[in-house]
């Protein structure tokens, strides 16, 4: 029997497996899909998690499968005007002054690689997990494999399943808050955003127009995100994409890599542990992606959570401080990460409202330019967004 089983193969799972297996914890992850989901998603580590990225001993190959960078920019559509800012205030309070760029499934693939040199380690893709049972003494799970059902049992298990999470729904928790009207389109395309002196990183304020436009790797590949109304035919969507970036995209000449529709939800669990289960990133919370929040609290997730886990399993801790680790992470969630996810839609996609409201945002953006203690003060809440020790 595993010490830990974790469901869901994503950045979250991985990396949370990575973490245990260095504290010498027995685990499997299983997935239910045959490999680890590439589709177009979180692409930003802010600086703040990048602390957590070396403890596990990842930075430096995250560092130069990616890249790091200091230069945001935000940009209103309608006016031409530009907001340039830089995370250099960090330089000399911190080892890592930056942010990292790197699409989430590389990241998930980094983890996998160094969990598959560990032997008390097992990753078994195409395995779905069909029902989950726990008692006293562990945690009895019923798979569905390519070669038929399956039980598999562990004295703990982590739900790192997403949002549609099997786990979550097996311990009969609801998933609390809304659904957006609109969805995001993640694109990854090539073109030459630099030529046009845009930022690696460039938020779009419009209402109609409105993006995150990101540089994701060192081979000219971009992300754009932007919305639309949920309602439209998903079957017309590259039709109305050309329309989008006619509108967006200062030129021509470039190449869709991908396109992925996706849905968008302000939700949580009403409780992240349930006995022997915990629940970790998606599983346990969902938020909009402006301003990368979602990636940024499910490694925070899974840096509170492996190290209590591991205290439990190897060092006789108790289980109780499993219940500071889920009461942490959904107040952090609730109280901090959502609301500003939020703001952050309301802003870039909705530029505020318009009218006053944006012009009252735009007074405050405009202090980024050189009130370098304002930079330093919005840069420090990312830092809050983290489970302190003890």
């Amino acid at each position: 029997m595993d010490d830990v089983i974790i469901v869901g193969g994503g950045p979250t799972g991985f990396i949370t497996a990575l973490g245990l297996a260095q504290a010498g914890v027995r685990l499997t992850v299983i997935e239910a899909e045959p490999s680890i989901v590439d589709s177009p998603r979180a692409a930003v580590y802010h600086w703040s998690v990048v602390e957590g990225l070396e403890k596990l001993g990842l930075r430096e190959e995250v560092e130069k499968t990616g890249f790091a960078k200091q230069d945001y920019t935000y940009l209103v559509h309608k006016t031409g005007e530009r907001i340039d800012f830089s995370l250099d205030v960090l330089n000399g309070r911190t080892p890592y002054p930056y942010n990292l760029h790197l699409g989430q499934h590389r990241l998930a693939q980094i983890a996998l690689r160094r969990l598959t040199g560990y032997a008390q380690t097992g990753v078994r893709f195409n395995t779905r997990l069909t029902e989950l049972c726990q008692d006293p003494e562990g945690v009895t799970l019923q798979v569905m494999t390519p070669d038929g059902a399956e039980e598999l049992r562990a004295k703990w298990v982590i739900g790192a399943d997403g949002a549609g999470s099997t786990v979550r729904r097996q311990l009969g928790l609801d998933f609390d808050g809304m659904t957006w009207p609109e969805r995001f389109v993640a694109t990854n395309l090539y073109f030459d955003f630099e030529r046009y002196h845009y930022a690696r990183a460039t938020f779009l304020i419009d209402d109609v127009y409105g993006a995150v436009i990101a540089k994701i790797d060192n081979e000219g590949l971009w992300r754009c995100t932007y919305m639309e109304d949920a309602q439209l035919s998903e079957d017309l969507l590259m039709q109305r994409l050309q329309q989008v970036y006619a509108a967006i995209v200062p030129g021509a000449d470039y190449a869709i890599e991908r396109a992925t529709p996706y849905r968008m939800h302000q939700r949580s669990a009403p409780r992240y542990r349930v006995g022997r289960v915990a629940l970790v990133g998606d599983a346990a919370h969902v938020t909009n992606p402006t301003g990368g929040l979602g990636l940024t609290s499910g490694l925070f997730d899974s840096f509170a959570l492996y190290p209590a886990l591991a205290a439990i399993i190897l060092d006789g801790a108790d289980a109780s401080v499993l219940d500071r680790y889920a009461d942490s992470r959904r107040d952090i969630f609730l109280k901090l990460i959502s609301p500003q996810a939020v703001a952050n839609k309301r802003l870039i996609y909705h530029a505020n409202g318009g009218g006053r409201h944006l012009e009252e945002a735009l007074r405050s953006l405009r202090r980024l330019r050189t009130d370098k203690d304002f930079v330093l003060q919005r840069l420090m809440f990312l830092k809050s967004l983290e489970t302190r020790d003890g």
